[in-house]
């Protein structure tokens, strides 16, 4: 006969902070853009226009964690029993196809600039606009990435890995201007612009391995089942003998785990089901954001090959 089922509580997520840290990003990509594009058209510098279309592919993936966030944070409901969590996750692979799309589109750029010959002039307006880019997207990044650290938000790590990214060609970028503008050695501009485009191309690649991994509900990393056992052998004394099919995944900055979970005999429903919500606290105390669900079971519920006991 099936045991009874334990759920844990759902939890807050933090949904106003990353909702603020998002917008942030809006706001920062918007001005980029306005200001490289200016300079783009300013210098005719591929390398500068491509940083532009880097900017907008960001500015489109921040609007994508921003709606992301407030949808993720919204309660479960008949439709989604199991909440809006993995919104976040297919935010973060939306944003690395964009990041993909976005360095074709540059790799396009510089190939035909070096066929037809690149022309670039006025350069000290591009490489003013291109380090305020620099300082302006290493600030941002930092504050996108402790937020989503805190909150454990995906949407929010690829957005800051978008701007990182940005940060980082943004300085090659500027020091191929620097070159270029005191050599004179004009075909370094789509050269840069291609190195632009193999850092963005790897960057999502990256995001979207990550992204897959969580959208097919592959297991939880090892140190964290790790803890999910510790915590349960903890139960030992309290009449816990025993516990299989634990199965644990991520949707989102949340945690699934369930099991089943095996009394001594003797053990009263009552004492069983006490003892499984202590459990519950114990796992959520050594995991982040765990929701968990234990079936209660009798000792003589053998399940060979998959149970494990606790010393």
């Amino acid at each position: 006969m099936a045991g009874p089922l334990i759920a844990s509580p759902a939890q807050g997520r933090g949904g106003s902070v990353k909702t603020r840290a998002a917008a942030l990003s809006i706001v920062s990509n918007t001005l980029l853009i306005a200001l490289k594009l200016a300079a783009g058209a300013i210098t005719g510098s591929i390398a500068i226009l491509t940083e532009a279309m880097h900017s907008s592919i960001d500015l489109i993936a921040s609007f994508v964690a921003y709606f992301s966030v407030r949808e993720a944070d919204k309660p479960a409901d008949a439709e989604h029993p199991y909440g809006h969590d993995k919104i976040e996750n297919l935010a973060a692979a939306i944003e690395a196809m964009l990041i993909l799309v976005g360095s074709g589109v540059i790799i396009y750029a510089a190939v035909r600039s070096l066929a037809n010959g690149p022309e670039v002039h006025s350069l000290g307006i591009g490489i003013a606009v291109i380090a305020f880019s620099v300082v302006a997207n290493v600030i941002v990044s930092g504050v996108l990435a402790r937020r989503a650290r805190e909150t454990e938000s995906p949407a929010l790590e690829g957005d800051a890995a978008h701007l990182r990214t940005d940060a980082a060609t943004s300085a090659a970028v500027l020091v191929g201007l620097v070159v270029v503008h005191f050599t004179g050695v004009a075909w370094l501009d789509p050269v840069i612009a291609l190195v632009v485009a193999a850092a963005i191309l790897t960057a999502g690649v990256r995001l979207l391995a990550r992204a897959s991994r969580v959208l097919v509900d592959e297991a939880l990393p090892e140190a964290e089942l790790a803890a999910v056992r510790d915590a349960i052998e903890q139960f030992g004394p309290r009449g816990v003998v025993g516990f299989h099919k634990l199965r644990a995944r991520r949707a989102g900055s949340r945690r699934y785990v369930d099991m089943h979970v095996q009394f001594a005999g003797g053990t009263t429903l009552e004492d069983a089901h006490a003892t499984a919500h202590e459990l519950q606290d114990a796992i959520r105390a050594r995991v982040r954001g765990a929701d968990v669900l234990i079936h209660l079971e009798p000792e003589g519920s053998v399940h060979p090959g998959t149970e494990i006991r606790p010393d």
